[in-house]
């Protein structure tokens, strides 16, 4: 007997709700801005870290660039 995941109950439930979208779009916006200023491109492995783990602040002291694999360790310990 398989489980077959139920993806558009999910996006509802988690991802679709205003507050992680709201969170999202702000992490895009770090994202967009790290591409204009040539120091990210799409599929080059890397994240745009926000310092204070606040995705809101998008402040250009508040981002850098970071290996992608080492990022998400980090942001696991809470750091």
């Amino acid at each position: 007997m398989t489980y077959k995941r139920d993806y558009k109950r999910e996006y509802e439930v988690t991802d679709g709700t205003p507050k992680v979208k709201k969170k999202r779009a702000a992490r895009n916006k770090a994202r967009r801005y790290m591409e204009r200023k040539g120091l990210v491109r799409k599929g080059d492995g890397k994240d745009v870290d926000h310092k204070d783990s606040n995705p809101s602040n998008n402040s250009p002291s508040n981002l850098r660039v970071k290996n992608a694999s080492t990022n998400r360790k980090d942001n696991q310990r809470g750091s």
